[in-house]
């Protein structure tokens, strides 16, 4: 069994018990790690922050990514409260919900700012403000999907969005290799969670996956939450700047 005992890791993006960074925050504490985990805004407080405060060893705090002075002020927390940091999850995206209606062509400036503000930027932000803390070496995860490579109706700016994510998720490999801080992306296929049901058509791109993929099923929270824990542990030391796909091998399929 894989142990995290002794480590601690922070995670991005609990929105509530259907959320992959829920899944992931419970491998984790089963995994033995002390456990930071944040939530958005005082709308999600009521059922993230119970959900938290209700797993064994796990502190909530409220964190918008979008605010510089929000991020600084959790990770001064971070650091008087547990000094070094092992883990960060990174399991956030938005995009405003008319950009993923209608075509790509008609993306809004300002949505396409939000998007890759909220999905991309907040990966370098949070990696920034996570090194220092990470004196031991350490692992960023962060999720991402296959429409950052090929076109998936409906997904519009979230796939570009989760490209530049990809390719930050290198970049960042690159300069923070050095400080033996590994940086990698999770493809996870379609779940539905509460972000997901915001895309247009999502039963039929569920329907899809589980049809053409070799395992002609869909991926569950749990296998990718599994995938987060490999990638957290000291298993996956050699392994940095790559995307993982856990989608039931749909990814591989040309036809």
């Amino acid at each position: 069994m894989v142990s995290l005992a002794g480590k601690t890791a922070v995670v991005f993006g609990v929105a509530n018990r259907r959320s992959i960074a829920w899944g992931i925050t419970q491998q984790l504490q089963a995994a033995g790690a002390r456990l930071a985990v944040t939530y958005q805004n005082e709308r999600l407080k009521e059922m993230a922050g119970e959900l938290i405060e209700a797993l064994p060893g796990a502190d909530a705090f409220q964190c918008d990514v979008s605010h510089d002075e929000q991020i600084a002020a959790l990770f001064a927390e971070l650091q008087s409260r547990y000094g070094t940091l092992h883990t960060l999850v990174h399991s956030i995206a938005f995009a405003p919900p008319a950009e993923l209606r209608g075509e790509f062509l008609n993306t809004s400036r300002e949505g396409f700012r939000i998007a890759n503000d909220v999905s991309v930027y907040s990966l370098i932000a949070l990696a920034r403000a996570a090194a220092p803390l990470m004196t031991e070496g350490g692992s960023i995860i962060t999720l991402t999907y296959y429409g950052a490579e090929k076109v998936v109706p409906h997904y519009n700016l979230m796939g570009v969005a989760k490209a530049g994510l990809e390719a930050t998720v290198r970049y960042l490999a690159y300069d923070l290799g050095k400080h033996k801080i590994r940086v990698n992306a999770i493809s996870a296929g379609p779940i539905k969670t509460l972000a997901a049901k915001g895309i247009a058509g999502l039963g039929e791109m569920l329907g899809v996956h589980a049809e053409k993929s070799p395992l002609q099923r869909n991926v569950e929270v749990d296998e990718v939450a599994a995938t987060a824990l490999f990638l957290a542990s000291d298993l996956s030391t050699g392994i940095t700047g790559e995307t993982l796909y856990v989608d039931c091998g749909y990814n591989i399929m040309g036809f």
